[in-house]
């Protein structure tokens, strides 16, 4: 299941999401996912579905760089917003894409594996961005890190407290904590999960990406975007990327496997 979409309409009216990947952590996780969109996916022009896109904060640069872009997302205020500033959106279910066989170059899953909790609708959107993309085509998917829980707890000062303790242990176990409302629109997935989803999906030569990094946390969330922090732990993240060891230190996942 999806987690209610009236909670998921409440979360994005507190935090935008154009905003939030404008400073501190958030503009690590920007730089970093376009930066590896960039290496990824085929040159321009070519036709990209973006699937979550919410309100186009990742659509603006790829309509720039030169792509065709077409954001689908659940939420009526983001395809609003997202059609105000030129980029071609829809309301749509990642799970039930209104769109042809084969008929887009790549594929942007950056936001709904957050929200669905249960592994078959997760298949189901994977499956779903499989059967839209020709043949060797790119799905790029991003997943919320399951020890991101862990590293914002222990940077906000929660380690002393049992109750948060108790929810880092059920996030662990199960991917998610339906007993705290801060995060329980979420889904946490476990680097080798995600992997595996993508590859039951039918996607091929499927690569594992830590965004941010292990020094992720080490930043405010409204640290200004020019501050040279951000570019150090960019750079601490290129450094860090490939390593098996600290990719699952990243608040954020990237995987990225090919159409067959």
């Amino acid at each position: 299941m999806i987690c209610c979409v009236e909670h998921l309409r409440a979360h994005y009216r507190q935090r935008d999401e154009w905003d939030r990947l404008q400073a501190g952590n958030g503009r690590v996780e920007f730089l970093r996912t376009q930066g590896l969109l960039r290496a990824a996916l085929p040159t321009p022009p070519a036709r990209v579905l973006d699937v979550g896109g919410a309100d186009g904060i990742h659509a603006e640069w790829l309509l720039r760089d030169g792509y065709e872009v077409t954001i689908i997302d659940p939420l009526e205020d983001h395809v609003v917003r997202a059609r105000a500033r030129g980029i071609d959106a829809q309301v749509g279910d990642a799970r039930a894409l209104d769109a042809a066989d084969d008929s887009v170059d790549a594929v942007l899953l950056l936001g709904p594996l957050y929200h669905l909790h249960d592994r078959a609708d997760r298949l189901q959107a994977l499956r779903e961005a499989r059967r839209v993309a020709r043949p060797g085509a790119v799905v790029a998917v991003a997943a919320i890190s399951r020890m991101s829980v862990l590293l914002d707890g222990l940077r906000k000062g929660f380690a002393a407290e049992p109750e948060w303790l108790g929810g880092l242990k059920r996030v662990v176990e199960t991917g998610t904590d339906p007993h705290d409302r801060a995060i329980a629109v979420f889904y946490f997935h476990a680097p080798d999960e995600l992997a595996g989803e993508l590859r039951e999906a039918g996607l091929r030569d499927v690569v594992l990406r830590g965004v941010e990094g292990p020094a992720w946390a080490m930043i405010d969330r409204e640290l200004p975007p020019d501050d040279s922090t951000i570019d150090v732990v960019v750079e601490i993240a290129r450094l860090a990327d490939r390593d098996r060891t600290t990719v699952g230190a990243s608040a954020h996942l990237l995987a990225i496997g090919t159409v067959s």
